[in-house]
């Protein structure tokens, strides 16, 4: 009988060779005979390729194609095993006619689906796998003993070859996510005792190969042989096993790489897989094989159940395996009583420390291959599925979740595979994520976080890996991390965390050379080199030079440049204190790409100026202010004094590599700057310029004179200052064009420089300059300017224009100017500093008055209107702003006090609240309150009505109406949204209630009752003035009937 996976429905097949199919209460639902002579509902189409009898069948011959019957070891019993959804089971029966196994697969209904072809030496046991549609059964032939696998459809699809010829299989058990299947074996012929040997093996498929994993031996004591055997239907990897003797044991397994440990160059990076009585090692560091391929086999003598690596530095590629006769192979072999369940080598001690399944743990010195015991403890590992040593002591381990550093503490739980190597911890998770993490620099608590968080943009400790991916190895001393796929493949990454790691190592021990070609293929930005430690960087420019030795990576290094500190931005250091930051290497204040070019440029000028030719050249055009002419400048030297040496680069070379690094129209026109004209015609050429754009130019500018030809070429390049220099030393027929470019790019300052103080040019680029400043409202400078170069009558009306009295009666004197004019001078200098001092006082009725007495009417012109207009705007302004200010506060104030008399009423109707927290209570809503008001008064005197009345008699003066208008019309509705807004804010009564009224007028009701009423909180003393409500003065008239 076998029951569905659902527990609905349970199948019996009856000794009268029926099938009956019943409901989970045990009704029969329907029964139908095993033996059935059609197919199925399966059936497959003939076309016509005749019968099985006819075919072609090999070195068997017609033998082939004749049905045998079942072996002899079979008991003939059948077998019903169902697949994982419930839908389908198959039934394994011994056909009466042939006497051979059949299998028929039938659905949930018991309707036959399909019937398997005849396999000579088909055994009884049966399988379905959970996971897919084949069936597990086994095939005796002649020279092997096989498992074979078949479709639903009877089949057969794929087998694999037992190790042993002499056993018999009992059952065949697939695990409940299919990753493992079961054999039970037992010997066809029992001993010299009359026993029999019993076998279990666990057995697993990578890559199309079936791998032999485990191997228990139960020996043939008859009572320690399994009876029953069963996988937990939870726990895929966990088998049940109950003995003859009742004995119930529990299996719990997991998966491990074995992988050497070293971390040093010396080590191979080997990983060793078990397959039967063979290891399968791969040397990673050599080449990269997925198995069943490897790089060199082991045989042993017996089935290998456990590896493990040497971890000794230097040792890491010796390795020893235990088998499954209990044997340990370490160059040679240590017997071991008992059964053998984990192991584990420590670097310090050279020991091996062995734990038997009765939890006893034994030491092997693996120098002197001597076993010995560890007396005092008992320690007992819970299944394993990756363990890690590490030298102080603590643990790593996998189990449905990683924990760290103790085998008690939970640190994530969606962790598929891990590796530590040196200062990491490297794991792959369920999302289909690699994690690399710095266990040196993070704490547990630290570890948590870092697990259960999602990674940020430049996070280099996360990468995505394809979906079901496991951890293999890494290479040690490299940035190779080896992963398997779930088909069995594997594929190389360079994960960014490990690369970033091992580039800091090369970079700390000065392995330009080693971290140069590893950026380059990994696409690491080069910055890196730079900005990981400036210092050091600088201090061994020579050193880096020497390393590279190629020209073209020297470049490509220069080409990278860039400011940004690629260690704060691309590539963050975890333990970034111990690094120097990029910012802190510009002591002097350059800037990083200009301090890289000039110390590799020296340094590289200092080894082998000609053979670094063309990076002396890229460090000039790589600079923040390129160098262009300084580059076209040694492309010149080349051509003048071409180098003598066989390797060294020609002027056409170093041209050409120019042009690849600047745009060929900039570099023509830098070249013009040269003056050199052979220079040019060379870049000309290199140009898609037509000739007779360029050729006729130069042919003008050679007919030149050789200062004024440079002011024309500086003149087209827009160089202005150098122009000018120029062009001063062409002469005093060419000052007209002189003092026409100083005008026109405002170079007065520069030319002023090139004349002595008492020539005559000197004196007209002064004038000239005096114009300019009082042009642009400087005249006090101007006449500064004037003066100095002896124009003295201009001088002094410069210095009159911006009432510079002082500086203008100077003037006057030297001149000299006759005494009344002078003394006119020195009047009318005094009246219009008056005037300009009322004017900027807003006294505009004085400073009219001022203006008419004096006979000033420019004034009134220049000054008096604009400050008008300017007052006008900022008293609109200011109104506006002070409207908007006077509403908010008073909206302010009404909640205060709805928040003050809603707290009153909480604090007497509740009393639960002390005095004291009632007077505080108070005095901070009181201070809310106070604060409102003093806004509000602030608003209210912060200006007067005689300074808008004045501005609008002078605005209506010089027929300004509408400005004058428009804001008679804005303060008036200011004052009238004041005065409205006044009982609402100082309220009657505000103020009664301090103190209870007494007196000689006053009774005992009067006297009781100002008791009884509600009292404020204390004002404090400077607020007190604050609730005196304000007066309108409404007798003061300021408005203008004439204005509406």
């Amino acid at each position: 009988m076998s029951w569905s996976p659902d527990q609905e429905v349970v199948v019996f097949c009856t000794g009268q060779e029926t099938i009956i199919l019943m409901t989970k209460d045990f009704e029969p639902i329907t029964e139908v005979d095993i033996h059935q002579n059609e197919f199925g509902e399966g059936k497959f189409i003939t076309v016509g390729w005749g019968k099985k009898e006819t075919q072609f069948h090999g070195s068997e011959g017609k033998q082939a194609a004749q049905k045998k019957p079942a072996v002899p070891w079979d008991d003939r019993r059948p077998r019903i095993t169902w697949r994982g959804d419930g839908q389908l089971f198959a039934v394994s029966a011994i056909c009466p006619q042939t006497g051979a196994r059949k299998v028929r697969v039938w659905n949930r209904e018991c309707v036959l689906q399909a019937t398997s072809e005849a396999v000579n030496g088909l055994e009884q046991p049966l399988c379905w796998k959970p996971s897919g549609s084949l069936i597990a059964s086994s095939q005796r032939h002649p020279n092997k003993h096989s498992v074979v696998f078949m479709e639903k459809n009877g089949l057969l699809h794929g087998d694999f070859t037992l190790p042993f010829a002499k056993e018999k299989v009992k059952e065949l058990l697939w695990n409940s996510d299919s990753s493992v299947l079961a054999v039970w074996l037992e010997d066809m012929n029992p001993g010299e005792d009359g026993k029999r040997n019993t076998y279990i093996q666990l057995w697993t498929v990578g890559n199309y190969h079936w791998y032999l994993k485990q191997s228990l031996h139960f020996g043939n004591d008859p009572l320690k042989a399994p009876a029953c055997l069963c996988w937990d239907p939870e726990k895929p990897l966990r088998l049940h096993l109950l003995t003859r003797a009742w004995a119930s044991y529990t299996y719990d397994w997991g998966w491990c790489t074995d992988r050497s440990p070293g971390d040093d160059s010396q080590d191979n990076a080997n990983v060793a897989v078990i397959d039967g009585d063979k290891v399968l090692v791969t040397t990673f560091r050599q080449c990269v094989v997925p198995p069943p391929m490897c790089s060199y086999e082991l045989q042993l003598p017996a089935a290998v159940n456990m590896v493990t690596f040497h971890s000794q530095p230097q040792r890491t590629n010796e390795l020893a395996a235990l088998t499954a006769d209990s044997r340990l192979h370490i160059y040679g072999r240590v017997e071991v009583e008992g059964h053998v369940i984990s192991l584990c080598h420590s670097p310090k001690s050279d020991t091996l420390a062995l734990q038997l399944e009765d939890g006893q743990i034994r030491r092997v010195h693996c120098g002197k291959g001597m076993l010995s015991s560890v007396k005092g403890f008992i320690l007992y590992f819970y299944p394993p599925y990756n363990l890690f040593v590490k030298d102080d002591g603590c643990f790593i381990n996998l189990y449905p979740s990683l924990k760290y550093p103790s085998m008690e503490t939970h640190v994530a739980s969606n962790v598929s595979s891990f590796v530590v190597y040196d200062e990491f911890l490297l794991l792959t998770t369920h999302a289909h994520t690699c994690r690399c993490l710095h266990l040196a620099t993070m704490s547990l608590k630290d570890l948590k976080a870092a697990l259960s968080s999602e990674a940020t943009q430049n996070d280099e400790s996360t990468r995505r890996v394809e979906r079901g991916s496991r951890i293999v190895t890494v290479v040690p001393q490299d940035t190779r991390l080896i992963l398997q796929m779930p088909r069995g493949n594997l594929e190389t990454i360079h994960h960014r965390a490990l690369v970033l790691a091992q580039l800091r190592k090369w970079l700390d021990d000065l392995k330009f050379r080693d971290a140069f070609e590893c950026m380059r293929k990994l696409r690491i930005n080069l910055n890196l080199i730079y900005d990981h430690n400036p210092k050091v960087f600088l201090e061994n420019v020579e050193t880096f030079l020497n390393q590279i030795d190629s020209i073209n990576n020297v470049n490509l290094f220069l080409t990278e440049l860039k400011e940004d500190d690629t260690t704060k931005t691309m590539y963050p250091n975890p333990a970034s204190a111990a690094c120097q930051s990029a910012s802190a290497s510009g002591a002097d204040g350059k800037k990083k790409v200009d301090t890289i070019c000039d110390a590799l440029r020296s340094a590289m000028e200092t080894l082998d100026p000609l053979k670094f030719c063309l990076c002396i050249l890229t460090s000039h055009v790589r600079k923040t202010t390129p160098e262009l002419e300084i580059a076209l400048q040694k492309v010149h030297e080349l051509r003048v004094n071409p180098p003598s040496e066989k390797n060294a680069v020609s002027a056409e070379e170093a041209l050409k590599y120019l042009l690849f690094l600047v745009n060929v129209n900039e570099l023509y026109e830098h070249s013009l700057g040269t003056y050199d004209f052979d220079l040019v015609l060379m870049v000309a050429e290199k140009s898609q310029k037509d000739p007779k754009e360029y050729l006729p130019f130069l042919n003008m500018l050679k007919t030149l004179e050789p200062n004024y030809q440079r002011y024309t070429i500086d003149k087209h390049l827009k160089r202005y200052k150098k122009a000018l220099h120029h062009l001063s030393k062409c002469g005093e027929e060419h000052f007209t064009e002189v003092l026409n470019l100083v005008k026109d790019q405002r170079l007065y300052t520069e030319a002023l420089q090139l004349y002595p103080a008492e020539s005559q040019q000197y004196k007209m680029l002064s004038v000239a300059y005096a114009e300019h400043l009082v042009e642009q409202q400087q005249a006090e400078q101007a006449g500064l300017l004037l003066w100095r170069c002896g124009e003295m009558p201009r001088a002094l009306q410069a210095f009159v224009s911006c009432t510079s009295w002082r500086h203008a009666l100077a003037v006057a004197v030297h001149i000299p100017l006759p005494p009344e004019q002078l003394a006119q001078l020195a009047r009318d200098l005094d009246c219009e500093e008056a005037i300009s001092a009322l004017i900027e006082g807003a006294a505009w009725e004085e400073a009219l008055r001022l203006i008419y007495l004096y006979s000033r009417q420019d004034i009134a012109e220049t000054h008096l209107k604009p400050a008008l207009l300017e007052a006008h705007s900022n008293q609109l302004t200011f109104l506006e702003s002070q409207k908007t200010l006077f509403t908010r506060h008073k909206n302010r104030l009404v909640v205060v006090r709805e928040q003050k008399e809603k707290a009153r009423l909480e604090l007497l109707d509740a009393e639960l609240y002390s005095e004291a927290s009632s007077v505080l209570t108070g005095s901070r809503i009181g201070s809310k309150y106070s604060q409102s008001n003093s806004r509000i008064s602030a608003v209210c005197f912060f200006f007067t009505t005689e300074e808008i009345h004045s501005l609008l008699k002078a605005l209506v003066l010089f027929q300004f109406d509408t400005l004058a208008s428009s804001l008679q019309t804005n303060y008036s509705e200011l004052l009238q949204l004041i005065e409205k807004g006044i009982p609402e804010i100082w309220q009657e009564g505000l103020q009664q209630g301090q103190t209870p009224i007494t007196g000689p007028n006053s009774t005992a009701n009067s006297i009781m009752a100002s008791f009884q009423q509600p009292r404020p909180s204390a004002v404090p003393q400077q607020d007190a003035e604050i609730l005196i409500r304000p007066k309108m003065r409404q007798s003061v008239k300021w408005k203008l009937c004439m204005l509406k």
